[in-house]
């Protein structure tokens, strides 16, 4: 049996490349340093994604990436409200596009139903536009 993942939607975020420069843009290390992601929820089943879980990033209606989670953090917030710091690897891991509806918040992803990794020889390909890489993934050609 696989790792336990968390999928979220990449809000904002047009491509992977976007989602790098985003977070080096973030980091004080220019990304090397570990990112976050802040939520409202902690996951119920934290030790589980501890034990080597990712957060796949579902960017334009597809999966199209992953960072390994290290920790959750705890956040009070200016509104005393408690929220979920993701705490991921800076290294950003292109995945096989697997298209995915939208939903709100994040949800589980068992190990078995997370998209491969790409080769990262992949990694310099150029992005399809998201439709394209869509209808691929819907025939299985990406």
């Amino acid at each position: 049996m696989g790792h336990l993942h968390i999928l979220k939607l990449c809000v904002g975020i047009d491509s992977v490349d976007h989602l790098r420069q985003s977070r080096a843009a973030q980091s004080p290390s220019g990304g090397h340093t570990p990112t976050r992601h802040v939520t409202r929820m902690w996951p119920k089943r934290e030790a589980e994604i501890l034990s080597g879980g990712s957060l796949y990033w579902v960017i334009k209606g597809v999966v199209q990436a992953r960072q390994t989670i290290l920790r959750f953090d705890e956040i009070i917030g200016a509104d005393g409200i408690r929220r979920c710091a993701i705490i991921m690897d800076p290294e950003i891991i292109e995945t096989a596009p697997t298209p995915r509806r939208a939903f709100q918040g994040w949800r589980y992803l068992k190990g078995e139903d997370a998209p491969v990794d790409l080769p990262k020889s992949r990694a310099s390909d150029d992005d399809l536009p998201a439709d394209l890489a869509t209808a691929l993934a819907d025939i299985g050609l990406r």
